[in-house]
């Protein structure tokens, strides 16, 4: 595999768009409007951290042992799954308990924001790619 960060991004944001498509078309008439709105915030953020992985994957390939890369891009697919998940789970199955989960993946997606923000700035030691 070319890139594991680049794979997931992809994949992740076909699937926001798949989602997005069958919350639409197939759940419009099936979830209240404050379910199918909590859905549509899961596939939106969703789609961003996707592109936020895709971002993480290119500067990967600039740097490849970066280390606040690595664990920036795991902590924005986990968070994908966390929260974006723990969302589609709530609304579909109607497991209230679910929104305890959300805010796990919530905190993931922060600390990966602010490990790509500690990359930009230049910190931690960083290789650069030969």
């Amino acid at each position: 595999m070319r890139s594991v960060f680049l794979f997931l991004a992809a994949l992740s944001a076909m699937l926001a768009v798949m989602l997005g498509a069958f919350g639409a078309h197939g759940l419009k008439h099936v979830l209240s409007a404050d379910m199918l709105a909590v859905y549509k915030t899961a596939v939106t953020y969703q789609m961003w951290h996707a592109l936020g992985l895709a971002v993480i994957a290119v500067c990967r390939q600039q740097i490849d042992e970066a280390k606040l890369l690595v664990w920036a891009g795991w902590l924005m697919f986990v968070g994908i799954l966390l929260f974006s998940g723990s969302l589609y789970l709530l609304t579909l199955l109607n497991l209230k308990w679910l929104g305890m989960v959300t805010p796990i993946g919530g905190v993931a997606f922060i600390a990966a924001w602010l490990l790509l923000l500690l990359y930009a700035a230049g910190v931690g030691n960083a290789k650069t790619k030969t």
